[in-house]
């Protein structure tokens, strides 16, 4: 389970904000997960929740925001959106695609109270 040591290394970055702005608690943290990001969002929770106790993030609340998977056609240009795991073209079923976004794992927003 390598949430674990993703959630480990957003504490560091949390704690250096934290202690930038001289907080006094950390309030909620949204991460952008991509579909192919190699990530299980619940078990980014579960290990959040484990990690923030006797923290700054005790409180805190994690929002994870899921992002989709964006191709692009190389063939024919189209671009689209999967939910599924089949790589081929909506127009052309051409499996030349480009991988626009959707591998991400972003930390968007820190809430801390001052």
């Amino acid at each position: 389970m390598h949430e674990l040591s993703i959630i480990a290394s957003l504490f560091d970055i949390l704690v250096e904000k934290a202690k930038e702005q001289n907080a006094k608690k950390i309030v909620r943290v949204v991460l952008q997960v991509g579909k192919l990001s190699g990530v299980v969002p619940d078990f980014l929770q579960s290990s959040f929740e484990i990690y923030k106790k006797g923290t700054l993030a005790e409180e805190a609340v994690l929002e994870i925001a899921s992002l989709p998977l964006k191709l692009r056609c190389q063939s024919c240009s189209t671009e689209f959106v999967k939910d599924d795991y089949i790589f081929s073209c909506l127009s052309c079923d051409s499996t030349d695609l480009k991988i626009l976004e959707g591998t991400e794992l972003l930390l968007e927003k820190i809430e801390l109270e001052l």
